[in-house]
């Protein structure tokens, strides 16, 4: 799996924040005149991604070193430090992507998506003429003119 497309916490949230599924938003964010704050935020949401799944593998390896039926020879106090190390540097990352997330969101709202707007209404136009009204019962029209 890509780093693009590997899962993060923060997908449904950008999915909300954004208005569509992660790949109709990959897609969106390649595309001629993507919103910055778009692109930014999937930009982020691959390095938030990494550093979950670098959790997430320490995690497991101590999960498995401390299994109950791992053998007690095979404990190291040495590579258990080192994977508390790993997991304090992984999880600090994973905040700082966050918290960056938290911020672009903040600063750079994305574009609302917005219903189409009905047309304006025709309105009537008033309608003014140069030549003075015409008389009921005056003659001056083709009729009285024998015509």
């Amino acid at each position: 799996m890509s780093d693009g497309r590997r899962p993060s916490t923060q997908d449904a949230r950008l999915e909300g924040v954004f208005g569509g599924p992660l790949d109709e938003l990959h897609e969106r964010a390649v595309s001629p005149g993507a919103s910055p704050a778009l692109v930014r935020a999937l930009e982020l949401r691959v390095f938030l991604a990494l550093a979950e799944a670098q959790v997430v593998r320490v995690r497991d390896r101590v999960h498995a070193a401390m299994a109950p039926d791992t053998e007690l020879d095979s404990l190291s106090s040495d590579a258990l430090r080192f994977d508390a190390e790993w997991t304090e540097a992984a999880l600090a990352a994973r905040s700082g992507y966050r918290t960056a997330l938290d911020k672009l969101l903040a600063a750079m709202p994305p574009p609302a998506v917005r219903p189409l707007a009905a047309p304006a209404p025709i309105r009537p136009v008033a309608v003014s003429s140069s030549l003075p009204p015409v008389r009921a019962g005056a003659g001056g029209g083709a009729a009285a003119r024998g015509g």
